[in-house]
């Protein structure tokens, strides 16, 4: 199984801070013609590069509001690490592709 990395960039630039979605396209048995969607990439607060978000879905627990991440780890949280450094690493890729084209 092989999984892609599809790069939608934000042309409507909202919400402020948001740069691109994400989703994983998967080839290949099990998951072969399905995809993940849900990340998002964003610019850091600081200014310092990016961050991703994971799918995840809202709750209401005992009147307030939680997010639950739909794409967790089971038992390595670095594993999830590895998956923000695959989604940036395209970002990163599809943002030289678009400067190239431009230039």
């Amino acid at each position: 199984m092989t999984v892609t990395v599809k790069i939608l960039r934000n042309e409507r630039h909202t919400p402020a801070g948001k740069l691109a979605d994400a989703e994983l396209h998967f080839s290949g048995e099990p998951m072969d013609g399905l995809k993940l969607i849900g990340f998002a990439i964003w610019r850091r607060r600081d200014g310092n590069g990016c961050a991703v978000t994971f799918p995840a879905r809202a709750f209401n627990v005992h009147g307030g509001n939680t997010n639950v991440p739909l794409l967790r780890a089971i038992s390595d949280p670095k594993s999830q690490d590895q998956v923000r450094e695959v989604i940036l690493r395209a970002y990163a890729e599809h943002q030289q592709h678009v400067a190239e084209l431009a230039s």
